[in-house]
């Protein structure tokens, strides 16, 4: 037998989890792991299993809970648990995040593949050429904008990447290749947004004297830092605290919340819910 990954998302109602354990019993499959979650606001059904079954019975399982009067307007997908995403990480010239990705990643911590590594500027080039990995620099300006993101957007689809990690990119994606990665586009900034805009947001929080900072990871959308948030992390401060020690520690915040949001996805446990998530 081999494990498996099913996700289901559907109108809430009785005899979901019902009809989902008659299709695994129906053959003979094993459930290792089961989240489920009923959202009253959307009235929605969220649901993770992780099962044992033979690779060809995975089909018959799927067919049973479609054909399920219990199951409408579903999402349903499954996949091998030891499946990996395969992934690229957009960068610029802060390396931490993606240093942090590629040892975790090299490491066996985190289950993507990461087919390369795409960037602004040749600063990063020696970190990943060290880990074995391309390393593409696709030059961003005023007027070569849309031809660089097509140029990019031609590398995920000839590389069938499921997961594109913006790892302290320093673009603003535009709306149309917003909607091209929907779903499979991971950003990271600091929590202070919409607070502190602009440059130098420690420096900022500093001279506000905040207790507290942060980061927060999300899905691209077309409104500038404002997707679905996946997963979020924050540090006491205090005043003693000078702006460059406030942006060691952003920055270590940063990357813990980034690999995190990355281990989510790959690991099918984030479901979208109109402007939020979802996360098993």
């Amino acid at each position: 037998m081999a494990r498996h990954i099913m996700t289901l998302t559907c109108d809430d109602r009785p005899g979901i989890v019902a009809a989902v354990s008659a299709a695994l019993l129906a053959v003979d499959a094993n459930i290792v792991e089961n989240q489920q979650y009923s959202d009253e606001d959307t009235d929605l059904f969220f649901m993770r299993t992780v099962f044992d079954a033979e690779p060809h019975e995975v089909e018959q399982v799927l067919a049973a809970v479609r054909e399920s009067p219990a199951i409408a307007h579903h999402h349903l997908a499954a996949r091998p648990e030891d499946e990996h995403c395969r992934t690229v990480i957009l960068v610029s010239k802060f390396d931490h995040c993606l240093l942090d990705l590629l040892y975790r990643w090299k490491s066996g911590d985190l289950p993507i593949d990461i087919v390369g590594v795409v960037s602004n500027h040749e600063d990063c080039r020696g970190l990943v050429e060290y880990y074995g990995l391309p390393f593409t620099v696709i030059p961003v300006t005023k007027d070569t904008k849309a031809d660089a993101e097509a140029e990019l957007l031609r590398l995920v689809e000839a590389e069938d990447v499921g997961l594109v990690v913006l790892a302290r990119y320093m673009q603003i994606l535009s709306d149309d290749l917003c909607r091209a990665l929907e779903g499979r586009a991971i950003n990271i900034h600091h929590s202070f947004l919409p607070g502190f805009k602009g440059a130098k947001p420690y420096h900022q929080a500093h001279d506000r004297g905040v207790k507290l900072i942060g980061a927060s990871a999300h899905y691209v959308t077309a409104d500038l830092d404002e997707g679905p948030i996946i997963e979020q992390d924050v540090v006491r401060v205090t005043h003693a605290e000078s702006p460059e020690r406030l942006v060691a520690i952003g920055r270590d915040v940063e990357r813990r919340v980034l690999s995190r949001a990355v281990r989510d996805h790959a690991e099918s446990r984030v479901f979208l819910s109109g402007r939020r998530t979802i996360v098993f």
